[in-house]
């Protein structure tokens, strides 16, 4: 792990440098955020068959913004995969839902329990909403479907 340091108005700051041999051979699927609780590794799914896969035979529940399909996947951590369609607006609108959606996993990873494969779909009225909109609704989601813990 490489480290460095800058400084920005008289503060030091500490900006570490992950590559992805830390991770034990985890392929680029994995997206790493760095918190206060220390790194946190989402397992996204990439493949269409993989979505397909989960759309046929996973559960669906919906609600005003999003829908939530989700499929055992017999391992001992959730796969997350986001879908915003054209439908929903630009890129800038998409790429903020996607944000909106993936933050919202982030801080409740805790609660969900694991061995999902867990796809959210962004309708078209979750643009434009704020974020506790948005993660209300993907709790919401989880608690329908009973993977999340209250």
């Amino acid at each position: 792990m490489e480290e460095k340091s800058y400084q920005t108005e008289g503060q030091k700051e500490d900006i570490s440098y992950l590559h992805r041999s830390h991770f034990c051979g985890l392929s680029s699927i994995y997206k790493v955020y760095c918190s206060g609780r220390g790194v946190i590794v989402l397992n996204s799914i990439k493949k269409n068959s993989s979505f397909v896969y989960v759309y046929q035979n996973g559960k669906s529940y919906a609600n005003k913004y999003l829908v939530m399909y989700v499929l055992k996947n017999g391992l001992e951590e959730n796969r997350f995969g986001i879908t915003v369609s054209k439908k929903v607006g630009n890129s800038v609108v998409r790429h903020r839902v996607t944000r909106l959606i993936r933050e919202s996993i982030r801080l409740n990873l805790e609660q969900f329990e694991k061995g999902f494969d867990i796809i959210i779909v962004a309708r078209n009225t979750a643009k434009g909403k704020k974020f506790c909109d948005v993660e209300s609704a993907v709790l919401h989601l989880g608690r329908l479907h009973k993977i999340v813990m209250r």
